[in-house]
């Protein structure tokens, strides 16, 4: 049977990640957010003493951590397991450290180059469902469907406010928001923007359930427009 592979690529809280496990358990396919690998070295730079900033050191740890992404196994909120060196560390790469950080971090060659290619295997275990921002234009260029789903700076900044539930203002996350989005689409290797045969979806004014029912339609019709 063939292999049927799915790319949801958008910006920072545009609800990508929450849509895709729910497309996937909806279609019996595998899940998996690209940024968590993104964070979890960031976690591990910041974990070693590593500098943020270094970019080459930052590059070897890519290359040589062993990252384990397992099916959820506490209900959480988690979406996987992420187990480094024998560690669970699912919800200490979603501490503030992290938050601040992975955005360098995910701007370096090395470390890309090293996680697509980490990306690339885990899709050919089975029919997927990959999230993340460069998954339909550089990790997955041949997937059968891609979305891109996109949101107002607003909504998706209220949206982080409700995910974080800390004592931010909103003015400090829409801050956080746009930075992110600068140097997501505006870095050198990989940029934030929809493949060319991308299926946009403005989730401002949509249900989570309607995004999902939307992307689910398409695949099971078999058509990309």
């Amino acid at each position: 049977m063939k292999q049927v592979k799915i790319a949801i690529d958008g910006p920072a809280a545009s609800g990508k990640t929450t849509a895709g496990l729910l497309l996937a358990r909806r279609l019996g396919f595998i899940f998996f957010d690209t940024g968590i690998m993104y964070r979890v070295i960031t976690w591990a730079a910041l974990d070693r003493g590593i500098e943020v900033l270094n970019e080459k050191e930052v590059s070897n740890l890519a290359r040589e951590i062993e990252i384990e992404i397992k099916a959820p196994s506490k209900s959480d909120g988690r979406v996987n397991d992420v187990i480094v060196s024998g560690k669970d560390i699912t919800l200490e790469i979603r501490n503030p450290q992290v938050n601040q950080n992975v955005s360098q971090v995910s701007t370096y060659f090395g470390v890309r180059e090293s996680l697509t290619r980490k990306q690339r295997s885990i899709a050919d275990t089975g029919s997927i469902v990959m999230a993340g921002r460069d998954i339909g234009t550089v990790v997955l260029p041949n997937a059968d469907f891609k979305f891109f789903l996109d949101a107002t700076l607003k909504v998706r900044a209220e949206r982080r406010k409700r995910e974080i539930q800390a004592d931010i203002s909103m003015d400090e996350i829409i801050k956080s928001v746009l930075r992110r989005d600068e140097i997501d689409s505006n870095r050198a290797i990989a940029p934030l923007k929809p493949a060319k045969d991308a299926i946009i979806i403005n989730t401002d004014d949509k249900t989570l359930e309607e995004v999902v029912e939307k992307m689910a339609s398409i695949v099971l019709s078999g058509k990309t427009n």
